[in-house]
């Protein structure tokens, strides 16, 4: 009896083990073949450290018009090759209100999910309050 208990515990312990390690994993590669959705949160590199990675919402893309909160400037057309991107807690987010537009070249995939911690385990919406939505849009 003691020695199947044994055996369960062990793989109970290899699943959890290999669950945490493969999931990030098979997430960010499912992501990497995606295109760029204009509201899905976003992993990049931080333009002030690119050891760092962040994720943020993206608000607007090249060409766009957006308000900004805190910005230099109160609007800002997002130059060609570029996003804009904000956090969820405005007053507390290191963004493009602080850094400005960011280059498509410092992102890496769009985040669907959080995984962690488990007590948030979510999908990701991808809708942005009326108030942050682009004041104009380009037209493709």
């Amino acid at each position: 009896m003691a020695q199947s208990q044994g055996w369960v515990k062990r793989y109970i312990k290899a699943f959890c083990k290999g669950f945490f390690v493969a999931v990030p994993v098979a997430v960010t590669f499912l992501d990497r073949v995606a295109c760029v959705a204009r509201v899905e949160g976003a992993s990049m590199q931080s333009p002030k450290n690119p050891e760092q990675k962040i994720i943020k919402r993206v608000i607007a893309l090249e060409g766009d018009i957006v308000r900004t909160i805190g910005h230099k400037n109160r609007y800002v057309k997002v130059p060609r090759g570029h996003i804009w991107v904000e956090g969820d807690h405005h007053g507390h987010s290191f963004d493009s209100n602080s850094f400005g537009p960011v280059s498509l070249g410092l992102l890496h995939a769009h985040a669907t999910h959080i995984l962690w911690p488990p007590e948030r385990w979510q999908k990701l919406e991808s809708v942005l309050p009326p108030e942050r939505l682009p004041v104009q849009r380009e037209e493709e």
